[in-house]
């Protein structure tokens, strides 16, 4: 192809690149468009084009400064989405849970209400864990907590090389926990509410059976650890539902649709803190929890420890003026 005709059907596309780059360049705060990182590989192409058919110095020189030009914005605005995933983690999302403290109570209410309550029941009238769980699902509960089983969290005992087979299957699975508690708030708050009771039952009845056959010190030093991310994140995904039924409940002077797009914005931000704490919780149970030759204790105290560290940082994280937005 002639340089000529080259020129003649890419120039628009380098005038509107140029324009968007004087714009960034100009406005330190202005965001790119979504189709930048698009136009810049296009332009790559072209000067790839330009220096592999010889065309002039001057158009390849011209192309070139706009690469580079392009190269420093589009790392600019990648290095300022690092650092507000950053200022989300260690400020944004606590503050967030803290704005959204009586949805976060009413679902800690009735998810852990309901394991604790459930639990003592189970531990006092110990057959009634067979209305919920079937009796094989309570056989093999009982032989993952099996103290004399040599394992711990699962039926069969694995190789150390397959934890990390299990840390993708807890990320899996806890996330699907996670999202059906909160994409079900859009049944008017009811669906979180049914999940937010059902899981505390299930894992309640679990508790409370195995404290009542004497399996208690492997079940709770197995799950104090993560727990404290894991249940901690359910918790989180159910307040994120009630806040979705709630806004079609409540509305206020908004239309439905609008109150639900934006409670939508601040449930999206949870739920991707629910993913982190669910992230954390699976890499815990995959490499710590499962480990059989760490003494109770230690697993009480460290697990303690997690606990008291997801309490403080929800409660005090980011409240300082100069934590970064």
């Amino acid at each position: 192809m002639k340089q000529s005709l080259f020129e003649q059907r890419h120039k628009d596309q380098w005038e509107q690149f140029a324009h968007t780059l004087e714009h960034l360049e100009n406005d330190r705060k202005a965001r790119d468009p979504g189709h930048f990182p698009n136009d810049y590989r296009r332009l790559c192409q072209h000067l790839a084009l330009a220096r592999e058919r010889g065309y002039s110095s001057f158009l390849i020189d011209s192309l070139q400064q706009q690469v580079l030009r392009g190269h420093q914005q589009l790392y600019r605005h990648r290095s300022r989405l690092g650092a507000n995933v950053l200022a989300f983690i260690l400020a944004g999302f606590p503050r967030l849970v803290r704005d959204q403290w009586r949805f976060v109570l009413a679902a800690c209410l009735l998810f852990f209400g309901s394991l604790i309550g459930f639990g003592l029941l189970v531990y006092l009238f110990p057959d009634l864990i067979y209305n919920l769980i079937p009796a094989p699902q309570v056989s093999d509960l009982q032989s993952m907590y099996d103290p004399v089983a040599g394992h711990l969290g699962r039926t069969v005992e694995r190789a150390a090389s397959e934890d990390w087979v299990m840390f993708g299957y807890y990320i899996m699975h806890n996330i699907g926990i996670a999202f059906q508690t909160f994409a079900s708030g859009l049944l008017w708050g009811l669906g979180s509410v049914f999940f937010l009771i059902f899981n505390g039952l299930m894992i309640g009845a679990a508790a409370g059976h195995l404290t009542y056959v004497g399996y208690g010190q492997t079940f709770w030093s197995f799950v104090i650890g993560h727990g404290a991310f894991e249940l901690s994140a359910i918790a989180l995904a159910g307040a994120a539902g009630l806040q979705l039924g709630w806004s079609l409940i409540a509305p206020g002077r908004l239309p439905r649709g609008e109150a639900l797009k934006q409670a939508a914005r601040k449930s999206v931000l949870m739920i991707c803190g629910v993913m982190l704490f669910l992230l954390i919780a699976a890499f815990i149970e995959a490499y710590w929890s499962s480990m059989t030759g760490l003494t109770a204790r230690t697993k009480y105290l460290v697990g303690t420890a997690l606990w008291l560290l997801v309490v403080v940082y929800l409660i005090f994280a980011g409240r300082q003026r100069h934590a970064p937005e």
